[in-house]
């Protein structure tokens, strides 16, 4: 664990919050290793393991959640899929269980699922695919030879709902399905939050072990922000949730990390990409160098106010001002009005 320097962090409730330094000046201890552990601590929360060292922690009226949003796996089976894991799955079913189709058969929802018996092809048992093994190579996954990768037995492709039987509709991709679905809000609504954060081209059936990190972290968002307002306010911690992106894609992940802020959720990243910080509402920046030479908060405020402080982080964002075409996104409440920590 870094060792920070006696620091006192202050993060605005209901704000976008950017965590800034170089390499090794502490980010990831203060954020993920001290004020996340405590704060889920602190409001009875399952914490596997106990927060960094720290004096105190203040605040915390008002939040009722703690949650990470990071790169993990988000399924380690074929049958964890997009569709399931934003919760669209069960109103296609439905949907494929009101047709006419299914009530002359007597189909109901649970017909269409997947994961267990009764409609589901029982030689990939709903996987899709199966395992041929190769001797001395990898293991192949190939279509299974029965559904060819339909995941579901005849009886049950027989019912269509618009033409597009179950596999067929899994096969879509996730611009397809606006479409297809535009007049379910159920279901459109959550695929336009893909959308928004640049993953038109998932197919809704795509077994998620096969999803990047960044794609698992972005299907986690659309996951939250599909959440129903009575989970309450949520502090929600990021890691540079901008890695590999390109900056078209940055412009729609901090839209989608504003929508957050405008429900009354706090956000916290740790980020090093310029326009990410350039459209916080506060940022705290660490240093003022890596290693040894780190651990201090050398300089917090608005964006202007790092890009004026003469800190690396600083220096990098008046450079981006100074050389940017366009100007970076900058939030919708830092338009408003100055920030402040209180």
């Amino acid at each position: 664990m870094h060792n920070l320097r006696d620091v006192t962090l202050r993060v605005p409730h209901g704000r976008l919050t950017a965590v800034t330094g170089v390499s090794g000046s502490g980010k990831s201890t203060l954020v993920r290793a001290v004020l996340l552990p405590a704060l889920r601590q602190a409001l009875g929360l399952v914490q596997e393991t106990p927060p960094g060292e720290h004096a105190g922690l203040d605040g915390v009226t008002g939040l009722r959640r703690a949650v990470e949003i990071d790169q993990s796996p988000i399924g380690r089976t074929p049958r964890s899929v997009p569709a399931t894991y934003i919760d669209i799955w069960n109103p296609i079913r439905a949907l494929l269980a009101g047709t006419q189709e299914a009530r002359t058969r007597g189909y109901e929802p649970t017909r269409f699922s997947f994961n267990t018996p009764g409609g589901r092809c029982e030689t990939c048992e709903g996987n899709g695919s199966s395992v041929a093994e190769m001797s001395f190579l990898p293991d192949v996954i190939v279509p299974c030879e029965t559904c060819r990768g339909a995941r579901f037995d005849e009886s049950t492709l027989a019912v269509r709902w618009r033409g597009l039987d179950a596999g067929a509709l899994l096969d879509l991709d996730v611009s397809s399905a606006i479409r297809v679905f535009e007049s379910v809000p159920k279901v459109r609504r959550p695929l336009e939050l893909l959308a928004d954060l640049g993953l038109g081209y998932l197919r809704l059936g795509q077994p998620s072990h096969t999803l990047s990190g960044g794609e698992a972290q972005r299907l986690k968002l659309v996951s939250e922000l599909s959440k129903a307002a009575g989970a309450g306010p949520t502090l929600y911690v990021l890691d540079e949730p901008t890695t590999g992106l390109h900056r078209d894609d940055v412009s729609r992940l901090i839209e989608v990390l504003q929508r957050f802020v405008d429900r009354g959720d706090s956000v916290v990243v740790i980020e090093h990409h310029p326009d990410l910080i350039g459209a916080a509402d506060w940022v705290v920046d660490l240093g003022p160098e890596g290693g040894a030479g780190g651990g201090r908060i050398v300089a917090v405020g608005s964006p202007a106010d790092i890009a004026a402080s003469g800190s690396h982080t600083g220096r990098a964002l008046a450079a981006q001002g100074d050389t940017a075409q366009e100007p970076a996104p900058i939030s919708r409440r830092a338009r408003q009005r100055a920030t402040s920590p209180s």
